[in-house]
């Protein structure tokens, strides 16, 4: 005996008995008894009885199969019916093969003849187990989604604190820093207009310059802290995007859009553009691109943002790393807006980076409940970043 076969048997055990003959309820009760089983049985013969003590808790069903007006196989029907994790042993003298079985794949947990109850004991301790065992394993899985979901939930709220206290500092940069440029450079410049002395004005142009790249540094840290060109609509900032990336890095960048006047909901333009700049920063750090192209299409209901460079694409090597934090961070911030990222790429063959959004009701109604929302192909490069 297991155990937890022996705390079973040290325990009171409350089962139910569907039996007709008080006879064969007096030689079951005295076959458990034998076995070292302390076991409160409750006898009942008539149907309307059972479907009522079906509402109370037991550690197990024992059933006799043939009874007055009803069978053994209603009542696993009833207990089935009502989605009972409760064990359920049929017991019968007249069971046939082909019945028995037909029981255990309707979820019986074991079936024995009357004129054999040797096995009754251990099929019961067993049966119970099993069922304890299930219990604990859903109970545990149902922790895990919960738990899941609640880290899902701190993702989501840290991408928006993220988001908000990005703006926060754009504003500041602006306000603070932005304007005390501008008004040095307004003074230097009056300086130079006034300045007679050669060296005087060498210096003014020399702090003008500093002071204009100075400016531009904060536009540049402004724009990636909280595009202010997104309020002109998603294709104006990847337009921007694009031709900014080109420019800076050399790489040949392509964007084609199916439609430029994009409707969409509040916060999917954000994650949209997040997730090509996260995309576009990583190619011109790791990917040895010379050409990479963005696709942006609504269809059916459903965004679209492909991101497909032409580089060396993610090595054998990279595939296993565990601390991938740049793909792991696209997938949560898809996911507050309800969408996911895939990621492939083939050695030597670039990388390909899909965001897919559904934005309406029947386009998500219309996803194959077997989609693997999130899954990427193989843990990316992208982690680096």
């Amino acid at each position: 005996m297991t155990t937890s076969g022996v705390e079973q048997a040290a325990r009171i055990l409350h089962v139910l008995h569907v039996e007709d003959s008080e006879l064969d309820h007096q030689l079951i009760l005295a076959q458990l008894g034998r076995a070292g089983l302390r076991v409160e049985l409750e006898r009942l013969d008539a149907f309307a009885a059972v479907l009522a003590a079906l509402d109370r808790p037991w550690d197990a069903i024992i059933s006799d199969f043939n009874l007055p007006g009803f069978s053994g196989l209603q009542v696993l029907e009833a207990v089935k019916a009502r989605q009972l994790a409760t064990p359920f042993i049929l017991v019968s003298g007249e069971i046939g093969e082909d019945t028995a079985v037909a029981a255990m794949r309707n979820g019986a947990s074991d079936y024995l003849l009357k004129n054999n109850l040797n096995r009754l004991a251990p099929a019961l301790l067993h049966a119970i187990e099993a069922a304890e065992n299930e219990r604990a394993r859903a109970a545990a899985d149902h922790e895990l989604v919960k738990s899941k979901q609640r880290l899902h939930e701190l993702a989501g709220h840290l991408q928006t604190s993220v988001e908000l206290e990005r703006a926060a500092i754009a504003r500041e940069i602006h306000d603070d820093v932005g304007g005390s440029l501008t008004a040095l450079k307004f003074d230097l410049a009056w300086i130079d207009r006034h300045a007679q002395e050669p060296e005087v004005r060498q210096r003014v142009a020399a702090a003008l310059e500093t002071v204009s790249s100075a400016i531009d540094a904060s536009q540049r840290i402004m724009h990636n802290l909280r595009p202010a060109i997104l309020e002109q609509g998603l294709v104006a900032a990847l337009q921007w995007m694009t031709a900014r990336f080109e420019r800076r890095t050399g790489i040949e960048a392509s964007l084609r859009v199916g439609d430029e006047r994009l409707a969409l909901p509040p916060g999917v333009p954000l994650v949209a553009y997040r997730t090509a700049q996260e995309a576009l920063t990583n190619v011109s750090k790791h990917s040895q691109a010379t050409k990479v192209g963005i696709e942006l299409s609504l269809d059916s209901g459903v965004l679209t943002l492909e991101i497909c460079d032409n580089g060396k694409g993610i090595a054998a090597g990279d595939l296993a790393k565990e601390r991938s934090f740049g793909i792991r961070g696209l997938h949560e911030r898809a996911a507050t807006v309800g969408g996911w990222v895939d990621l492939s790429s083939t050695p030597g063959h670039g990388t390909s980076l899909i965001l897919t959004v559904p934005l309406a009701q029947d386009a998500i109604d219309a996803l194959d409940d077997a989609t693997d929302f999130g899954k990427d192909i193989g843990n990316s490069i992208w982690g680096r970043a």
